[in-house]
């Protein structure tokens, strides 16, 4: 199996942030991936993050990175405004690529990505982690078994970027959606801090529902309340049981059964690993984990290193990546239809999108005014540009 190099773009401020999650798992995988070199504009950062994980190759400027390094492969872990630019340079460079969610801050600057890339035979995958933690992927198998019987709809609450809600109920009911209703609202609530460190004393509620291709009905709502108990769940219902929170309930003669997700874990090396969940039902259906050797364990970190290994089947074989533009494409788009019938009177808007919507164009022009430049026509420009963590989408939606 053929090892690819990899440069990596952010390297995260803290210990416990995302991006050094990613570059822990990547150098688990010494198979799959050199970790050859690392950038950031953070100086001091950057000089953390090369020693933590023994990278002597440091950039603080991406187009020396690429020029110098050519690597193989280009994981963008800057902020969400940065993604497009630098996704751009990496293709630019004949790197294959992957992203941080979402798809982009607009569906027309993920299609130039997703179309550069082919214009050169490049993969890109898209970094959605949801639907790959570990309880996800077992919701997927039960519902694929059959003991749930004809899934009848779905119950979705996600606090903010609610394309990672949408991606797991999406890949549960295994079908696309065909269109959604929604409703939106800017509701005052108490001053809080901002994902840009800045003060708000609003936040965008948003409700409504999505139809999909097997006739199931999704149930939406975005609340204002992030900490709250039920701030993030989703609920598949069927016609013999359905699936809530890490409990599958099935019905019987005798009322309900519950069987709860379990979590085996197994030692490995010294360490305590996840080795599989399951649900004890006659006979049991499990997922297995194919990381379990190399100690990845907790439920993001096996998401992460399914996306790692995505890319580099998708690299390696000449295959699609198992999530790719295509998904980060329609899980985004199915939120941007949401907010688009809230827009236009809260009527059914059919996806696929067939034009750009007010509120993408909004989004646009906001990072064109707070960047001075546009990130598709002008991103050779921008490359450098300080990108903060508060994005345009922020700023004109209230979305991650």
């Amino acid at each position: 199996m053929p090892t690819l190099r990899m440069a990596v773009a952010g390297v995260g401020v803290e210990a416990g942030s995302r991006a050094r999650g990613y570059l822990a798992t990547i150098k688990k995988l010494s198979h799959l991936y050199d970790l050859c070199a690392i950038c950031d504009a953070g100086e001091e950062a950057l000089h953390e993050a090369g020693e933590l994980f023994d990278v002597p190759a440091r950039y603080t400027c991406i187009e020396s990175l690429l020029k110098e390094q050519k690597p193989d492969v280009f994981f963008v872990l800057l902020p969400t405004d940065g993604q497009t630019v630098a996704a751009l340079a990496g293709i630019e460079h004949d790197c294959h690529i992957i992203t941080e969610i979402p798809y982009a801050l607009t569906l027309d600057m993920g299609d130039a990505i997703a179309r550069m890339a082919s214009e050169k035979g490049l993969k890109w995958e898209v970094a959605e982690n949801v639907w790959l933690w570990p309880n996800e992927q077992l919701k997927q198998k039960i519902a694929r078994a059959g003991v749930l019987g004809r899934l009848t709809h779905a119950r979705l609450r996600y606090p903010a970027g609610s394309y990672h809600g949408l991606n797991a109920v999406r890949m549960i009911l295994n079908s696309k959606p065909e269109r959604a209703m929604g409703y939106a609202q800017a509701v005052e609530v108490p001053p809080y801090r901002n994902y840009g460190g800045g003060d708000e004393k609003t936040r965008w509620w948003e409700s409504g529902v999505i139809e999909f291709e097997n006739d199931v009905a999704c149930i939406y709502e975005m609340p204002t309340t992030p900490g709250a108990a039920s701030g993030m769940n989703w609920d598949i219902e069927a016609v013999n049981g359905y699936l809530s929170g890490s409990e599958l309930t099935l019905y019987g003669s005798g009322g309900r059964n519950a069987y709860p997700i379990r979590e085996i874990h197994e030692e490995v090396d010294g360490e305590r690993v996840l080795a599989r969940v399951q649900v004890d039902t006659d006979p049991p259906i499990a997922w297995e984990n194919p990381y379990k050797e190399y100690r990845i364990s907790s439920h993001d970190d096996v998401a992460k290193a399914a996306i790692m290994e995505s890319l580099h089947t998708a690299v390696t074989r000449n295959v699609s990546p198992r999530y790719g533009a295509e998904g980060g494409r329609l899980d985004y788009e199915t939120w941007v239809a949401l907010r688009e019938s809230a827009e236009t009177g809260s009527g059914w808007v059919d996806i696929p999108l067939n034009a750009t919507t007010g509120l993408e164009e909004r989004i646009r022009a906001e990072f064109n005014r707070y960047y001075g430049g546009d990130p598709v026509a002008d991103a050779d420009g921008l490359l450098n540009a300080s990108f903060g963590r508060l994005s345009a989408m922020w700023t004109v939606a209230g979305w991650l």
